[in-house]
């Protein structure tokens, strides 16, 4: 089924450049100003908006937030078009209630690349909506009088035991469900990012301001949201509760707790990872030696052999006995490092076995027991 793209601008240029980027794959809608746009919008209810942000009249911005205002359209991602590119206006058209966010001038084919991001964003926050809300219900009846230190234990419980970033990520969106807030993280893992989102899906401009802020201040508020940096982990929090003082407060002194223990999970698991890719090299390199060795080995033990024929055959006898001893202590020298080299050999198999054992060790280090049989934040009840 193809998309139908509403695209709301002043200038004909986009519009020429939306069609020829869009019009084999998208039914697309035009509306020349802010007005025409909104009424588009709520009577076909696109599956995405492009959005001018400076136009007579209406600027992108109210309309925006006109939409999200809306139940109708409040879920329809809207990428934003403007010719300023300044980190200030993309936070703002996030403020707006923006999926993404792309600078004039642009090309066809980058048009179509977002757009196939935002429709992708879209099927999935779509598909996992009634699950997350499943979820966010089973969380809310299993929250107990323990407090907040309480389900941060519990969270590091849960933390302790897992042994993969998918998993961690389950457990660190779970944390926050009972408080009824729109969070995403970002796990930045060796020189990956991965991203997870309460809605199931990570809006473009979202991973860009995660990215941008990666190494700015611990705590970065904009509007309504809000992102707290760690080395290893960033938090954003999209409805802060910003006008409840007292609530806002006691939010900023608990989420570094919980932050703090995700942080130093990743950097285990990191050196967890290095250690297991140090051993298993260290296995290749002995078993390439070990293989090496043994061809060695059985050529030298052949000519060994061979020396061995000689000296017992009559070839010999024309030398003199003193020559006769010397190739005597010469072979049986040989003979020693024949030897030495089974030994060698022997122990390289030995060296293998035990890296076997590190890597199973590794292994249980990283994995104590297996996902089903961690406690969840529904079944501890620790007070």
């Amino acid at each position: 089924m193809m998309k139908l793209v509403l695209a709301i601008d002043d200038d004909k240029l986009v519009h020429h450049i939306v069609d020829e980027a869009l019009s084999r794959t998208c039914k697309i809608l035009h509306a020349k100003n802010g007005e025409e746009g909104l009424r588009l919008a709520k009577k076909y209810r696109p599956d995405i908006i492009l959005l001018d942000v400076e136009m007579p009249g209406l600027s992108g911005f109210e309309v925006c937030e006109q939409l999200k205002k809306l139940e109708d359209t409040t879920e329809i991602p809207v990428m934003f078009l403007s010719s300023r590119a300044d980190i200030s206006e993309r936070m703002r058209g996030y403020n707006a209630g923006a999926a993404d966010y792309i600078v004039k001038p642009f090309n066809a084919g980058e048009l179509l690349a977002r757009i196939n991001v935002l429709d992708d964003y879209r099927k999935t926050s779509s598909q996992l909506k009634q699950d997350v809300q499943r979820a966010q219900i089973t969380a809310e009846i299993a929250m107990t009088d323990s407090g907040d230190m309480g389900r941060i234990m519990r969270y590091v419980g849960q933390s302790y035991h897992a042994h993969d970033l998918n998993t961690l990520s389950t457990h660190f969106l779970e944390f926050f469900m009972p408080m009824e807030l729109d969070v995403a993280v970002a796990f930045w893992y060796h020189q990956d990012a991965m991203f997870y989102s309460s809605e199931g899906a990570i809006q473009p401009i979202e991973q860009e301001l995660f990215e941008k802020h990666k190494d700015g201040s611990r705590f970065v508020d904009f509007g309504r949201r809000t992102i707290i940096n760690y080395p290893k982990v960033s938090l954003l929090i999209k409805n802060m509760p910003v006008d409840d003082v007292a609530v806002y407060g006691r939010y900023k002194d608990l989420f570094p707790h919980i932050l703090e223990a995700t942080d130093a999970k990743i950097k285990d698991m990191e050196v967890s990872e290095d250690a297991l890719n140090k051993v298993e090299h260290i296995g290749q390199v002995f078993a390439e030696l070990s293989d090496h060795l043994s061809g060695v080995g059985d050529h030298y033990s052949g000519k060994v052999a061979e020396f061995q024929a000689v000296l017992e055959s009559d070839k010999l006898a024309v030398l003199a006995s003193s020559e006769r001893e010397q190739l005597q202590e010469l072979y049986e020298h040989f003979t020693y490092l024949s030897d030495e080299l089974t030994i060698i050999k022997y122990k390289l198999g030995e060296v293998t076995e035990v890296r076997q054992q590190l890597i199973e060790s590794l292994n249980k280090i990283a994995k104590p027991w297996g996902e089903d049989e961690v406690a969840s934040q529904a079944d501890i009840e620790l007070f």
